[in-house]
């Protein structure tokens, strides 16, 4: 028996290509008219998307696609920081949208004190989409790079990382 199962981009390169097994954590969202899984590579990513549903607003669908634009870390940064910004980037989180989850998941996340490696992966995105990438691949090349580098090794960690598809 088989079942569909939505998983964010990041799972989904991780998946082995042919016939392969894969464990995930799953997460059953029962509506009245269906019954959705939605898979986790491990069960801090699960905990967070949970959390993110907790969020007025905030369907499975969102919560996926939040988790499908940065690591654990970097939105755990944006929401401590207040940083709407970063989360209005993602397609479908207004202004609005943002500073709720901002609001009701600051206080269970715990405010972070240092912006400033937040701020170095925002002007590392913002350097890579202004030499030609896309944001998602930007995005996708910064979420395999060292979350202790400063703005210039994260662009040339993602410059490798975009360099060698």
């Amino acid at each position: 028996m088989g079942y569909k199962v939505s998983v964010s981009p990041d799972v989904l390169s991780k998946a082995p290509k042919a016939d392969g097994e894969i464990f995930l954590f799953i997460h059953t969202h029962v509506r009245e008219d269906a019954l959705d899984l939605y898979g986790f590579l491990n069960l801090e990513d699960l905990n967070f998307f949970e959390m993110l549903l907790n969020v007025s607003g905030i369907g499975p669908r969102s919560a996926l696609a939040i988790l499908g634009i940065a690591s654990i870390d970097t939105l755990r940064r944006a929401i401590g920081t207040g940083d709407t910004s970063y989360l209005t980037k993602i397609s479908g989180i207004g202004r609005k949208t943002a500073e709720k989850i901002v609001i009701e998941l600051r206080d269970k996340i715990g405010e972070e004190k240092d912006g400033g490696s937040l701020k170095d992966e925002l002007d590392a995105l913002e350097a890579l989409k202004s030499l030609g990438y896309s944001q998602n691949e930007a995005r996708e090349a910064l979420k395999q790079t060292s979350p202790e580098s400063n703005t210039n090794a994260k662009i040339r960690e993602a410059l490798k990382i975009l360099g060698g598809k």
